[in-house]
This record gives structure tokens, sequence and C-alpha cells, in this order.
């Protein structure tokens, strides 16, 4: 799991100030192979709503994302996390390419926020702190350096890298950062890598060792121009078997998100390595969690079969890590939507009905920049905030399910190809 997000503060859930509501321009572009209405659902719900977030909740001289913002637009906190603002940077990327910002705007954004990372931004051995102040980019909380969140900030930059790869700065900014980054350093001289290391104490005593999100992290590794990591790592981590009503799976006792967030850019479909097919591995894994909720109806009865998710999330106690198989957390019907959002490519239909029930059905969930972080009906509680993380695993698995745009610019990346081919991928004609 993203290791930083247990230690950070909770942040109150006070009223925002309200300033009225900007007007928005929905697009609807026509993929042949989806339905209509679900085209309208993603972009006016999700793809929208997250490409505004990402523009206007960046800094204006950083380019940082701020890891929170209220749905109402308006907000004065300066926390950014390079987390959203890697899944903020590929956001632009779609938001460019579909033509829902101006081009321009989203490319003068990108080559800001590149700017500040490689000629600004504290980093030790090419790694970044988690949390920074969005304005001058100072470390919060004394948090850690983080490989996973360096990593996701890496993927964004690199999928800017190939949508703008016609502009010089661009490209070389997005290079010079990738292959900064000191992979084996992070390794500490340990088999597996590290989750991250503080100033205070050195190295973090977390490795990533079991089957979680960390796939994009030893690919970006492996495949470094620069400072890789050998290819055998990829094989250093476990791949625990779970089990539910009968969906075998490979998995661990994490909430959903790890199968969703190295899905997000690389395209494991239609390819396997000596040990699964992941992206079939992800679509059991959606189908046992969706099963799960269901499995909680006589308890939770807020659960059904278009009313299901519940990953990392705001709740109505803070911050929690919950979900399920297994039982995870005090899960209490609070419904996540980044939960069947982030898994569109896996259970289309069933989880476009999970954002068409909560669209149509609760449109207190709904806000300037989309579905709300959390909510729970039973409560009549709907969180202010959304999430930079949420809103972009949302938005781009719902791009890659319309158009695999994300997936095809950021398998452009020669690093990454050579990577999956160095641990093994072959193409999966079963």
């Amino acid at each position: 799991m993203i290791l930083a997000l247990l230690a950070a503060p909770v942040l109150a859930a006070t009223a925002p100030p309200q300033r009225p509501r900007r007007k928005t321009v929905t697009r609807t572009p026509v993929r042949p192979s989806a339905r209509s209405q679900d085209q309208d659902l993603l972009d006016q719900t999700i793809i929208f709503p997250a490409a505004l977030y990402f523009s206007e909740q960046a800094d204006r001289a950083t380019g940082i994302i701020k890891d929170r913002a209220y749905n109402t637009g308006y907000d004065t906190r300066e926390i950014g996390s390079i987390a959203a603002t890697g899944f903020g940077l590929t956001g632009l990327c779609i938001a460019a390419h579909r033509k829902l910002l101006p081009i321009g705007l989203c490319q003068e954004q990108i080559r800001r926020t590149l700017r500040y990372f490689a000629r600004s931004a504290r980093n030790e051995h090419g790694f970044f702190y988690h949390f920074i102040n969005t304005r001058d980019g100072s470390r919060l909380w004394a948090c850690e350096l983080s490989s996973v969140d360096t990593a996701i900030l890496l993927c964004g930059i690199l999928t800017a890298r190939q949508a703008f790869f016609a502009d010089t700065e661009i490209r070389q900014l997005a290079s010079a950062i990738y292959e900064r980054v000191d992979w084996p350093w992070m390794m500490n001289s340990a088999p597996t890598l590290c989750h991250g290391w503080k100033p205070e104490g050195g190295f973090l005593p977390g490795y990533w060792e079991h089957y979680s999100e960390l796939m994009m992290i030893y690919l970006l590794a492996i495949g470094s121009p620069t400072h890789p990591i050998p290819a055998e790592s990829w094989d250093a981590w476990t791949r625990p078997q779970m089990d539910f009503q009968g969906i075998r799976y490979i998995g661990a006792s994490d909430p959903l998100f790890v199968h969703q967030f190295s899905h997000a850019w690389f395209d494991f479909r239609d390819k396997r390595d000596r040990y699964t097919n992941y992206f079939r591995n992800s679509v059991k894994a959606t189908n046992a969690h969706r099963l799960f909720c269901l499995s909680l109806h006589d308890r939770l009865p807020e659960y059904g079969a278009a009313m299901w998710g519940v990953s990392a999330s705001d709740s109505q106690r803070g911050y929690t890590i919950w979900g399920g198989p297994p039982m995870i957390g005090n899960v209490d019907g609070t419904i996540v939507p980044c939960a069947a959002a982030g898994s569109l490519p896996f259970l289309p239909a069933e989880c476009a009905a999970v954002m068409r029930n909560i669209s149509t059905r609760h449109p207190t969930a709904l806000g300037r920049y989309g579905f709300t972080d959390a909510f729970n009906l039973r409560t009549k509680w709907y969180d202010s905030d959304v999430l930079g993380i949420d809103l972009g695993i949302s938005m781009l698995m719902a791009e890659n399910l319309r158009s695999q745009y994300v997936w095809n610019t950021f398998m452009s990346n020669p690093e990454v190809t050579r990577a999956m081919e160095l641990v093994g991928f072959e193409p999966d004609v079963a």
C-alpha cells in the first residue's frame, strides 16, 4: 500500500467556504465499442471533472498538485503530493488529447512541473518526498522519501514525455528526472526495494516484498537506462494465492487499489510472465471484491449489485485503510467511488452500473470535481473532499476503458517495453 497515507495527519472535514459554481463544458467523443450512455457517464462524472481538478488545484509556479481539495473547487490548503502530481500529469495529457482543456494550457503546466522537479524539488538519489507544500515544495510532516510515490510521479512524467514528444524541453526534462533515480540505492543491499527513506533514521523497515501496486516500481527500476536493478528482482517478491467464493487469484490483505494502480499505465492485457496474466488477475480480484461487498448485504443493506466498492479512502473517522476480502478495517457501508471507477477496464458493465447508480440516485455525492471521495447512505455523510490519487485512478482507468489512450501512450516508452521483456513477459494466447 502507499505507505505514507497511513501516517499522514487527518484533515478536518469542516464545511468549506462556498463560492459560485463555474460553468463546465462536457464533451462526449464516440468509441464504437462502448455504449453511448457510458461514454457520457465517464466524460461528465469522471474524466472532465478530474481534468479540472488537475488544472485548477496545481500551483501556478511549481506545478505541484494538491493532495486533496474541497469538491466545491475553492480550497486554500497548500498540501501537495507527488502521487497526485503524477496522476495529474497523465490527466493533463488526456485533457489535451481529448481537447477537454486548451492544449497549450496543458502543455505549459506540464513544462512548468517538469522544470520544478528537474531543477528545484528536494530529492535524494532522485527520489522525492511524498507530501510537499504546493507553493515552495518544502517537506511536510517529516514524511518519507517514497519509492512508490516517486514511481507514480515518474509514470506521469514518462506519459507526458511521449504525449508531447515533439516538445524538446518536455522530452529532455522528463528523461533527466527518470534517469537521475538511483534504484539500486533504494534496495539498500536487500533483494527487494525499500518503501522509503528518512534523513532522521535512514531506510524504513518495510520492503516491497509481496504482490501489491509494486509492479510499476520494479518495472521502472529494471528498465532504467542509467541505474537499473537486476531483472531477477522481479522474482524476489512473493505472490500469495487468495481464494474467495471459488475465485482464485494473486493478492494479499490489502485494499482494492493495489490491483489498479500499476494497471493505470502498464498494459498487462494479453501478456503473462511465468506466474500469471496480471490483467486477468485484477479482473478476478475485482470480482472477488464485488462479491465480498454483496456478501455483507444482510448486515449492510447499502451494498447491492449497483452499489458496491470500498478501497482506502476518507471516512467519517478520518482516512481509513479498509476493504476485502478478507475483511480489512471496520467496513461500515461507506461507498468509495474510486473502487469501482478505478476498476472500469476489469468489469466494465458492473463498474459502470455503480457509477450510473450514484450519479442518478445520489447526486449529493457529485461536485465540481466529480464523485466525492466517499459517502455513507445510512448516516447521510458525504465527504467534503476529493483526493487527487482517487480522482486520478478513476480518470485514467475510465479513459483506458473508452480509448486505451494512457496505455498506448505510456507503453510507447522504450524503457517500459524493454523492462517487460527482461522479466519474461510473453503474449498470452490462452
